[in-house]
This record gives structure tokens, sequence and C-alpha cells, in this order.
């Protein structure tokens, strides 16, 4: 190699290793036990998923870290390899590697975590590029509100069909082949299922991530609970919509809906798993907005997610009204010192709900998520009436790369 060629070749960033999926599982006799899935993807970025709980995002150097640990290198042997392709000290790379596996060893022993989570070094922003699979799919379960069936107008016009458990399962298995990392059940009300315990199960063998998006009251029941926990549940998202009995079954259309809720919070909170209080804001409880979420954070739960149905205001006042309430819930909330949670979906009900403003541009937040109907069609996200294809009959790329979605993106 000539002297330009050496010159030219140190000052050229060291190029991606290309896009690849590994798994770990420690020996049976370690001290620590955890298995590992990473994902990267053609730019080098990575997700690695721990014990298909939490999901670390990664950057080009840290992702590549994560997969040399996940071969099996020695941290002595893991800095020869990243001090040769970026040209730093091996005393560096041996430090950042020794950090990586202590923040994965951590994050595997500890209860209760946030599913997705941020390392304070070598992080990467989420929604900073497409990816070949969004991080994360909603799947509606059902558009079923009750017992009885009761259904939205606007779902029954959309879908004809709820998808068989089988089917449901062929569904997941086809995201976590294309790399899909996480899903959440929601609906209408995906406890109303009668096989979501099967269905988390089977998540949870396959080492995806299962969320719950729940109405709570079915949460009441204790048994019923525990079995979702000991199926691999790894995080609740519950709707609450007031302190106040009587405005909250207003809101939920449903007499003695609230003490049934909050009953389920309560068992929630005290089960090992990470629980999101979800607050619908509506001009029925906007006056009482701030003291609902001190109720809230007085149930010691971490997080709050809020929603609004702001586009569906009848008027500029009403709509005012509502954005409001809104920042009043979000000063709450930090004044509480609840963590904010912007980007998970709101149940399909009666008031179709749309997420507030996170920071985060919709069209942001679509690049890297799907939402799937009842019946399999895919649409690029809540409340987008774009169908892109449906996972039981059409190829992944031909939704993923749909016109439509890209558009949207």
């Amino acid at each position: 190699m000539s002297f330009v060629e050496t010159i030219k070749n140190w000052l050229t960033p060291a190029q991606p290793l290309g896009k690849e999926t590994l798994h770990y599982q420690t020996p049976p006799d370690a001290e620590n036990q955890y298995r590992l899935h990473l994902r990267i993807e053609e730019d080098g970025r990575g997700l690695l998923i721990i014990n298909a709980a939490t999901v670390l995002h990664l950057n080009q150097t840290a992702a590549e870290h994560a997969r040399l640990l996940i071969q099996g290198l020695s941290a002595g042997e893991a800095a020869d390899a990243i001090a040769r392709r970026y040209r730093v000290s091996r005393e560096d790379a041996k430090r950042d590697f020794q950090d990586l596996r202590e923040h994965i060893t951590t994050l595997a022993t500890t209860v209760d975590l946030d599913p997705v989570t941020y390392l304070d070094i070598e992080r990467t922003d989420p929604f900073s590029a497409e990816t070949s699979a969004p991080y994360r799919v909603d799947l509606a379960l059902t558009y079923r509100l009750d017992k009885t069936g009761t259904l939205d107008p606007e779902a029954r016009r959309r879908v004809d069909r709820e998808l068989s458990g089988e089917e449901w399962q062929q569904v997941m298995r086809k995201l976590w082949d294309v790399g899909v990392p996480h899903v959440c059940f929601t609906g209408g009300e995906p406890t109303l299922r009668d096989d979501l315990v099967q269905l988390i199960r089977y998540g949870e063998d396959l080492g995806q991530v299962t969320g719950l998006l729940t109405n709570g009251r079915h949460l009441e029941d204790q048994d019923y609970l525990d079995k979702l926990l000991l199926a691999g549940l790894d995080h609740l998202q519950i709707t609450l919509c007031s302190q106040d009995a009587e405005t909250h079954d207003a809101i939920v259309g449903q007499e003695g809906a609230w003490d049934a809720t909050v009953a389920g919070l309560r068992n929630a909170i005290d089960g090992d798993i990470y629980v999101v209080a979800h607050l619908l804001v509506t001009l029925a409880n906007a006056d009482s907005i701030v003291e609902t979420v001190a109720y809230i954070a007085d149930q010691d739960v971490p997080a709050l997610a809020l929603s609004s149905p702001v586009e569906a205001a009848n008027s500029e006042k009403e709509r005012e009204r509502l954005e409001q309430a809104l920042g009043e819930a979000e000063e709450a909330a930090h004044r509480n010192g609840l963590r904010l949670v912007w980007d998970l979906a709101a149940p399909y009900t009666r008031v179709n709900p749309v997420e507030a403003e996170s920071g985060l541009s919709r069209q942001q937040v679509i690049r890297q998520h799907l939402y799937v109907e009842p019946d399999g069609d895919a649409l690029p996200a809540q409340g987008y009436n774009v169908v892109l294809g449906n996972l039981l009959e059409d190829e992944w790329e031909t939704i993923w790369r749909h016109p439509e979605r890209e558009k949207l993106s």
C-alpha cells in the first residue's frame, strides 16, 4: 500500500459490518442468567434485546461491541478488534466493552424496567434513519369494547373479522423473522381475547418484547394478571380518565368501570412489571386534569402517556381547551415526578384519541412503527386509514416499502 493510500485509509471511517441478527444465552452455570438478541441494520446501528424485555438502541460502535460480546470474545480480544477498526486506543476500547457488558448485566438483573432504553454512552437517535423493519408494531387484536361485542361504528366499517390465535401467531412470527423486536397488544380491549395469554407466551418464546394496552378492568382478577405475567408480559399501559369515578365512567361509557380499573391498576403496580398510566384528556375531565395527574402519581405509577381527541373537536374553542388541558397535564406530570411516554399507541375507542405533541413529528414516529388491525391489515399508524397490505397475505417488503408509507415518512 502506498503512503497516500495508507493516509487515506486512516482518514476513512470504518464501514458498517452489514445487516445480521445474532442470539446468545448464558451458560447454565453462569452466575447472572440472561439472553440477548442483537439486530444490526445495514448502516451499522443496532437493537439489542435483553431477556425479551428491554430494547437497547445502539450506534455503530456500540453495536459492534455487543456483537463481539455475543460471539464470546474476552474484553482483551474485543478491545483488539475495535482498536484496529476504529483506530482508538486499546485501553479505551476495552473500557467501552466492559462498560457495555456491565450495562447489560445490570439491565438483565433489574426488574420493572422501561421497555425501551438508551445507553448513557454511544446512544443513537431511534428516529434518525429508515430501517429494514419497525422498532415496534401495535397489534389491535380486537375492536370489541366489552363482553357484549360493542364496536365503534368506524371500527365496524373497517374490519369484518378478527384473526384467529393461530393467524396472529403467524403474524408475530413474520414480524420476528424480519427483525421486529417489540409488539404491543391493543384494541378495542385486548383482554377480551381468550387467547391473549397464549399470544404473550408465543412472543416470549420467540424472544419478542410484549406490551399490553388495556382499560385494566380484567386485571382486577389477580389470577388473570398472574397468568399474563407468568406468560412473559413485559409492560402494561392502563387507561384511567379521572380521579373521580363518575367522570371516568361517563368518559368510557360504562357505569362501575372506575372501581375495576383502579383495582387493576393497583394490582399491576404491585406486580413485577413496568406500568404506564394512559390519561385520555377530554372536555369532560379538562377542568380536573391536574388533580387526576396527582392522583395517578400517588398510585406510584412511574410513567404517564397522554392523548386527546383534539382533531375531533367541534370548534376552535374546544380545540384550544383540549390543548390547554394537555399542557396542564404535562406540567403536572413534571411536578409530580412522572416520566412522560409519548410514542405508545392509544387504544382505538369510540373517541378515537390521537397522540399528544411529543417534540417528534408524527412522520418521524411512523418511520419506525406499524399498526395492524384485527383482520391483519397493516396501517402506517393508528388514525392513518391507508392500508399498506395484509400481514397474512402480502410480502413484508411490499408492506414496508409501500409508496404510501414512503410518502408519509
